[in-house]
């Protein structure tokens, strides 16, 4: 059995590293918003997470979010960075502060009718599939402006935009992230959330104002997500 990582000090190194890849693109660390990707990971793993300091934390499934919450407690803001469903969108507004991956007018607008029953407004980020990957879910590049005029909605607040771009090398990545920063500044957004464990600096260095680390903070995943 191996053992547990040591989730403070691999929470201190991952945010050396934003530092210096913040100051590489000229930029304040503060500007880079960490998000502790937690999927499969113990409740216990994250409140080790949560007590060293990380305040933002990445899950892929309503259910499970669901039942952390509860258990991990504390100041934490929750982010939904799988894909969504929508028959699941009022949960994952009852679950979470931010979804990440909001990538088609059906879904944009089922957060929107269960945001307006809450009285509140639901906060998104457009996923787009800038590396045209069939596999992956995301808006095409191209057909991104026509959404974004489709949801002008008093319950949604579009935040900005969202990408994973596929397993190349980092250079080619840096690519897929120039760009969602172009398709972020023509649009008039504010965040831009990409960026993992195998890229992240590399996006920071681009413009990301999240990125999304998980293996680096918590180890290698437990088998249950097969996604």
């Amino acid at each position: 059995m191996s053992a547990a990582p040591d989730v403070a000090a691999n929470l201190d190194a991952v945010r050396r590293r934003i530092a210096a890849a913040a100051a590489r693109a000229g930029r304040a660390a503060a500007d880079v918003r960490l998000i502790a990707v937690a999927k499969t990971q113990s409740a216990e793993l994250i409140r080790a997470a949560v007590a060293a300091g990380a305040r933002d934390i990445g899950e892929n499934y309503v259910q499970e979010a669901l039942a952390k919450r509860s258990a991990v407690g504390g100041e934490v803001r929750w982010h939904l960075i799988g894909h969504l469903q929508r028959n699941k969108a009022g949960r994952a507004l009852d679950a979470f502060e931010l979804i990440h991956g909001v990538d088609s007018l059906a879904l944009a607008e089922a957060l929107a009718q269960h945001a307006s029953a809450r009285g509140r407004r639901a906060r998104v980020l457009i996923e787009v599939n800038v590396g045209g990957e069939t596999s992956k879910h995301g808006v095409a590049p191209d057909d991104l402006p026509a959404l974004l005029e489709r949801l002008r909605d008093p319950f949604l607040s579009i935040e900005g935009l969202m990408t994973i771009p596929p397993p190349v090398s980092t250079e080619q990545a840096r690519q897929c992230f120039r760009r969602l920063r172009a398709l972020r500044d023509a649009a008039g957004l504010r965040e831009l959330s990409m960026g993992m464990t195998d890229d992240f600096e590399v996006a920071i260095e681009e413009g990301a104002t999240m990125v999304r680390v998980g293996r680096a903070i918590f180890g290698e995943r437990h088998h249950r997500d097969h996604r």
